[in-house]
């Protein structure tokens, strides 16, 4: 009879001590559980001497159902306590990340060019993004009347303003007010009239211009090397194919082998083996001429490249307007 009671006070004293709902749920566990002690208690009923076994057991399940109901009261008075507090902070609830923003994937690759072309010793410029048709074109060597003005589908404010079909009236803009050496690239929004799979009537370019004494075409050549074995991979092979451009003479277009079928030839190359990424040359001398540079003694070279292109290439990704749909589940791939 003495192991019921010192049992009961040691259940309760126990139980008075508990702080939280895991410690009660533990002592009615371990009092009355398959294994508990009480659980135990009432199972030796039988071996008990035959004139104590029903006291016995009637004691024993007494205190099963005092201990059951003392357990289920704190519980409750717990909860109640605990919903009841502004500042309460379950720490039994898994932990919650909350949600970390990302920069755009087009910002993160025109970053990671501006950073390869800054460690060569370029300087980062920017400009407006409504532009003056002699910047725009004329300063340019794209004179009205000239047939490249066809080539680009421009959003025109008025006869003398539009939205700036590319970032090289910034080139034009700093040759008119620093004196060579000039080393700069110039990232920004570009607009012309065109939408489709691979083409967004916004879209992002880097261009490229250096200006100095003896620049020749195998620097731009070593320059533009170099950047894309560092953009892509130094397995990535470059080849320079002639073109026009009205501000470069002699122009060119740079293509990589295709990174989805290594040059094999594929359905995003036409079967080709390459892929046109950009477009580069010498500087025109009507450029110079333009902003009071001497042609005689000055030569450079220019090139730019859109931003969105060269990230689908580096992340295979095959509809431009997929950057533009702000889809979450596609943004945070990256």
């Amino acid at each position: 009879m003495d192991t019921i009671q010192d049992i009961q006070e040691q259940a309760f004293k126990e139980l008075e001590a508990a702080s939280d709902a895991d410690a009660v749920r533990a002592l009615s566990v371990r009092y009355l559980g398959r294994k508990g002690i009480v659980t135990q208690l009432l199972r030796s009923v039988s071996t008990r001497p035959p004139d104590e076994r029903a006291s016995f057991g009637k004691r024993a399940n007494a205190l099963k159902n005092r201990l059951n109901e003392a357990f289920e009261t704190a519980l409750k008075r717990l909860e109640v306590s605990l919903e009841g507090r502004e500042d309460h902070v379950d720490v039994t609830l898994p932990g919650r990340t909350p949600p970390v923003g990302a920069l755009h994937p087009i910002t993160q690759v025109m970053d990671e060019i501006c950073d390869i072309f800054s460690k060569m010793g370029f300087d980062v410029v920017e400009g407006p993004e409504v532009e003056s048709d002699y910047y725009n074109f004329e300063a340019l060597n794209i004179p009205k009347d000239h047939p490249a003005r066809d080539m680009q589908d421009t959003f025109y404010v008025s006869d003398a303003v539009v939205l700036r079909t590319h970032t090289s009236p910034v080139q034009i803009r700093t040759m008119e007010h620093k004196e060579p050496p000039v080393r700069v690239i110039v990232p920004g929004k570009v607009f012309r009239c065109d939408s489709d799979i691979t083409h967004t009537p916004m879209f992002h370019q880097v261009e490229g211009l250096l200006v100095d004494d003896g620049v020749s075409f195998g620097d731009l050549k070593g320059t533009l090397t170099a950047f894309v074995h560092q953009i892509f991979d130094e397995k990535t092979a470059l080849r320079f194919r002639p073109s026009f451009f009205p501000f470069t003479e002699p122009s060119a277009e740079v293509d990589i082998v295709c990174v989805m079928c290594r040059g094999k030839g594929c359905r995003v190359c036409s079967h080709t083996g390459w892929l046109e990424i950009l477009g580069s040359g010498m500087v025109h001398p009507a450029l110079f001429e333009k902003v009071g540079y001497d042609p005689d003694r000055y030569t450079g070279f220019a090139f730019g490249m859109g931003v969105e292109r060269i990230a689908m290439l580096k992340y295979g990704i095959d509809d431009i307007r997929k950057f533009f749909e702000n889809n979450a589940r596609f943004l945070m791939q990256f």
